[in-house]
């Protein structure tokens, strides 16, 4: 299933991605009540499968005809961040061999963990304004990876059963602000750094989260072509590292780093970074493609 966050009237609702479009899961409850469906996404990933299963069955009795009022044609809706109100987000730094090797860095031993917030969260088709703090604006296509039940001290066979789905995340990085200390936490926080979504893919869709395909795009141009077979830690090792040190709870985000193709890692003289006019699109096999545009900040 392929859930999505609308925005409407300045508030979150929850959508479902069909072939026809997007239900508007709230607007067709005020049809067809269902007092067992929650148009909340953060409910349904707290509820589990068994959510999923509900909300599956409800959206089965649907008539979707083309002149439905729950049906929206994905141009014309608002798009918020597919996953609303994480207690968490978590991110891998270095993860991707290639990456590290473009930066001159070491590969990891164990997981660079470092951390964002909530305000940095945004959807597709959002416009982002280019902070006025940074001049080195840089994209980062991620899998996100979207926590399902309470996870501590699990173990790396038992990992992947705790994940509820995955995302497409652009961990947008002010490098000039990032370098500046050792700690990173003041280049990855701005305002709308970490465009998520378009859809939050449950995990039965993808398969095996350490094989798809990974782009970007800017203005068109390919950045970055890889494949997250190249992280340097995957996936079912990754939240079960985390789940040694921290209680990982449903809804938490955790970001698995990127590949190479960064404007960091290119030679000084060949270094463009994003301006006030772009276009970024980031994209990962079964889970879609994000695009934003950039603007100058007021």
């Amino acid at each position: 299933m392929k859930l999505v966050t609308l925005i409407k009237e300045g508030k979150v609702a929850l959508g479902v991605k069909i072939q026809k479009g997007i239900i508007d899961v709230e607007a067709a409850l005020s049809e067809k009540p269902n007092d067992q469906i929650q148009p909340n996404v953060m409910e349904i990933i707290a509820g589990g499968q068994e959510a999923v299963s509900q909300l599956e069955d409800y959206i089965s009795t649907l008539s979707v005809s083309n002149d439905a009022a729950y049906l929206k044609n994905e141009e014309e809706i608002q798009w918020g961040p597919c996953v609303t109100q994480p207690n968490k987000i978590i991110c891998v730094g270095l993860n991707y061999r290639k990456h590290a090797d473009e930066t001159n860095a070491p590969y990891p031993e164990v997981p660079i963990l470092f951390n964002k917030f909530n305000n940095t969260l945004t959807g597709h088709k959002r416009e982002i304004a280019v902070p006025k703090v940074t001049e080195q604006l840089d994209y980062e296509v991620e899998l996100g990876v979207v926590i399902g039940k309470k996870a501590k001290y699990v173990s790396k066979d038992e990992a992947l059963d705790y994940i509820f789905g995955y995302c497409t995340v652009n961990d947008l990085s002010a490098r000039d602000l990032q370098l500046r200390t050792p700690q990173w936490l003041l280049g990855k926080t701005c305002d709308d750094f970490s465009p998520m979504g378009p859809y939050l893919v449950t995990a039965d869709e993808v398969g095996d989260p350490n094989n798809l395909q990974l782009k970007t795009y800017v203005n068109g141009e390919v950045r970055q072509d890889s494949n997250t077979s190249d992280m340097i830690f995957y996936v079912d090792e990754i939240v079960s590292y985390i789940s040694q040190h921290m209680t990982l709870t449903p809804g938490d985000v955790i970001l698995t780093g990127t590949p190479e193709g960064v404007v960091l890692g290119y030679p000084v003289e060949k270094q463009v970074y994003i301006q006030p006019g772009d276009e970024v699109t980031v994209e990962i096999e079964k889970l879609g493609t994000l695009t934003n545009t950039f603007v100058e900040e007021k």
